[in-house]
């Protein structure tokens, strides 16, 4: 007993690459969910909330707003026409645009409803808490209270014409005194109530779409599937590792040609993967791959080329099958929880918002986002079909030369 132990456990160090991976895949995963929720590079100043701005009414009191928002803390204004900030929500790219229509401040003025709107993502309902909150008590501040001091200045003037300039500054001196402890008071909380900022969702859940349920599909297809060619790639090792190689070697077939015959035997796989976990989608769980069905076909060819270079690059790079088992769980694990895989971008901090660009996972699942979410049209949707493709080729071409270099030599 003690015998067969030693012997599996000398084994098991023979290769030291793959028991050092063993050790690596937690500390890893430790360190990504620490990221995810905080844990590291969390700095004492949080990010500030990115906000489109339109300026509809370009008035005095409209620059002061928006002044007054850049300064708060929370908040980073960026000006942009109604066209533009649209097209950047609708693409994902920004969470919400406030608009100050044509006689904002005219409104404020004369205490009349004050023509402002706040256009949003729906899908990002968590950054929308935040905004709301740094949003609305600086808007009640210079709209509400502007507008009923501009009503006491008024009626001030009208009523008592003889007054000296002198005494009117001097009223309104102690007027002003009176806004100090406004903010503070019922009246104010109760005014808040009533004055609800206009909202509008640009990009909201249709009859077609579903957030949480495109998430879950998009996500764990992806993540699902590279697992699966990963075990495919390594058909190779397994060739070699059964004798079987050294036979196709001698077989009228090229080096190469054996590579992009076990290319082509792993795309056809994640292509009726990808396309079996859609039609059951459609099926179980009222997904409508319908909406855009060319685009759907492209994303699915492109994550399946993206993914399947990724399982022969696997087995390219690795000397034995246990390496491959062990080096592609850690990254597959590390890059679906970059991606959004695991857990949906909005949530995460901002560090691992930027690193998600290096994840295959980030670029297949906005693609499906784009396409059953945003509903996109496909010329907006090929951007990110193209960087697939360009991970994919990326990929390949490093298969390539590693398999003449690494696999050849094993045998």
């Amino acid at each position: 007993m003690f015998t067969i132990a030693l012997k599996d456990i000398k084994q098991y160090f023979k290769d030291k690459t793959a028991v050092f991976l063993s050790l690596l895949l937690p500390i890893a995963l430790i360190t990504i969910f620490a990221l995810m929720y905080g844990g590291i590079g969390k700095s004492e100043k949080s990010q500030p909330i990115n906000l489109l701005f339109t300026d509809q009414d370009n008035t005095e009191l409209s620059k002061e707003v928006f002044t007054t928002l850049d300064a708060e803390e929370g908040l980073k204004l960026h000006p942009k026409t109604y066209e533009e900030a649209e097209s950047l929500i609708k693409k994902g790219k920004r969470t919400a645009v406030l608009v100050l229509y044509k006689g904002f401040q005219d409104s404020v003025e004369a205490g009349k409803k004050v023509p402002m709107e706040l256009f949003y993502d729906e899908a990002k309902e968590v950054e929308m808490g935040l905004l709301q909150q740094a949003l609305w008590s600086n808007l009640f501040g210079i709209s509400m209270k502007r507008g009923i001091k501009g009503k006491v200045s008024s009626w001030i003037k009208d009523s008592n014409p003889d007054l000296a300039d002198s005494e009117i500054e001097e009223i309104q001196a102690k007027v002003d005194e009176q806004f100090l402890d406004f903010d503070n008071s019922e009246k104010s909380s109760e005014m808040e109530k009533n004055s609800a900022l206009p909202m509008t969702a640009l990009v909201s859940e249709k009859k077609d779409g579903n957030l949480g349920l495109v998430q879950a599909i998009a996500g764990i297809a992806i993540m699902m599937l590279l697992f699966s060619v990963s075990a495919s790639g390594a058909s190779l090792l397994k060739e070699k590792e059964d004798g079987t190689f050294k036979r196709l070697l001698i077989a009228p077939v090229s080096p190469s040609g054996i590579l992009y015959g076990k290319m082509l035997s792993t795309l056809f796989m994640a292509i009726l993967q990808l396309t079996v976990m859609f039609i059951y989608s459609w099926l179980a769980l009222g997904l409508n791959i319908f909406i855009n069905l060319p685009a759907l076909v492209l994303m699915i060819l492109c994550a399946a080329i993206a993914c399947s270079s990724f399982g022969i690059f696997m087995a390219s790079v690795c000397k034995s099958r246990k390496q491959v088992e062990s080096l592609s769980t850690l990254i597959i694990l590390v890059i679906s929880a970059l991606g959004g895989s695991m857990m949906p971008l909005f949530f995460m901090p901002a560090i691992m918002k930027k690193l998600a660009v290096v994840s295959v996972n980030y670029w297949a699942m906005e693609g499906f986002f784009d396409i059953f979410w945003r509903q996109l049209p496909l010329v907006d949707i090929l951007p990110k079909m193209l960087i697939l493709l360009g991970i994919g080729a990326v990929l390949t071409s490093i298969s390539i030369a590693s398999f003449r270099r690494n696999l050849l030599k094993m045998v």
